[in-house]
C-alpha cells in the first residue's frame, strides 16, 4: 500500500503557507477596493492593514471551527 505523499513537516509547511496566502489575499483585496473607490495611498495602506487583521481573525475563527468539527467527527 502506498503511504501519504507528504510528510507531516511538509504538510505543516504547506498549511502555514496556505493560511498566510489567504490572509495576504484578504489584506490586498481591501487595499485594492479602497483604491478603486478613490482612496488616497495612506487610506489604502490603512485598508490593507485592516484587511490583514480581518484575514487573521477569519483564519483564527476557521481554525477554531475546524478543530471543533474534527473533535465531533472522532466521537
Amino acid at each position: 500500500m502506498v503511504g501519504p505523499s507528504l510528510s507531516e513537516e511538509d504538510r505543516a509547511v504547506a498549511s502555514r503557507r496556505l493560511k498566510l496566502g489567504f490572509v495576504a489575499l484578504v489584506g490586498c483585496s481591501g487595499g485594492l477596493v479602497a483604491l478603486a473607490a478613490g482612496a488616497t495611498p495612506p487610506q489604502a495602506l490603512v485598508a490593507v492593514v485592516v484587511g490583514l487583521l480581518a484575514g487573521g481573525a477569519l483564519m483564527a475563527y476557521l481554525g477554531y471551527v475546524g478543530r471543533q468539527w474534527r473533535a465531533k467527527r472522532r466521537r
